[in-house]
């Protein structure tokens, strides 16, 4: 098999199981964090601490803003959380596909590397950027090679023009759809949920690490997380049992 062909193979593979990724973090990065507060326990004192959680924190909250700037400005069947097969009712070009052709993995990266940046530890950001690099350069030649075989040159035309992962700002264009707040939350209502809930966790697991018992504070990422949850299990509902959250061309 050619590589073309082996990579687009690939591609396709790691694109049904891409939501699992973020697992394969987990493990090492809860060693890694045993690890850097055995040798470097003043890294995760309280005011260097904070200044961690908040700051990554922020990255992380960038990351899902522009996934939901990315979907509530797209229409229906394109760039959503489909797993079995790549879908494109349409060609995404204008709003931030005017400025990056994958913003939605550029989102994802962005929430990512928040929790990578809790372990304190150069190495291991530097282990995930390049699994991630490795793991989604397939994933977008797949889609690529389907959106260039279903749209031919209006595609190429685009792509020609257009950065894969870093945007260009000077080229942004207006979104052709309006905002949906229905398809944000039909789609993306776990993130915020998911992003303060693995915080609140870190947050624990640090405590532990200093007490050997786990305790519960009212600290601001167990609020976050409380509240995100509550919105996230309405939402939930409301998706399972009406069809408040359904738009026809969305």
């Amino acid at each position: 098999m050619a590589l073309q062909e082996e990579f687009e193979k690939q591609g396709n593979v790691l694109f049904k199981y891409r939501s699992y990724f973020p697992l394969l973090l987990f493990p090492p990065a809860i060693v890694t964090i045993y690890y850097t507060f055995k040798y470097h326990p003043y890294y995760y004192q309280n005011g260097h601490l904070e200044f961690l959680m908040i700051s990554s924190i922020i990255i992380g909250l960038i990351g899902l803003l522009i996934r939901i700037y990315t979907v509530g400005h797209t229409p229906k069947n394109t760039s959503g959380r489909n797993t079995h097969d790549q879908v494109a009712d349409s060609l995404n070009t204008s709003g931030i596909y005017s400025i990056v052709r994958h913003p939605l993995y550029v989102g994802n990266f962005l929430m990512w590397l928040a929790i990578a940046m809790l372990t304190m530890n150069l190495w291991f950001v530097v282990a995930f950027v390049l699994s991630y690099w490795l793991y989604y350069e397939r994933i977008m030649y797949a889609e690529e090679q389907f959106l260039r075989r279903k749209f031919g040159t209006t595609y190429t035309s685009w792509a020609d023009t257009k950065p894969a992962f870093i945007p260009s700002i000077s080229q942004f264009q207006s979104p052709k759809e309006s905002f949906s707040w229905k398809k944000v939350l039909k789609k993306e209502k776990n993130g915020v949920f998911a992003l303060f809930l693995i915080f609140w966790l870190f947050y624990l697991y640090v405590g532990y690490l200093n007490t050997h018992e786990f305790t519960f504070t009212w600290h601001w990422t167990a609020i976050g997380a409380m509240i995100s949850g509550i919105f996230y299990f309405v939402f939930k509902i409301i998706k399972s049992n009406t069809n408040w959250l359904d738009e026809s061309s969305r």
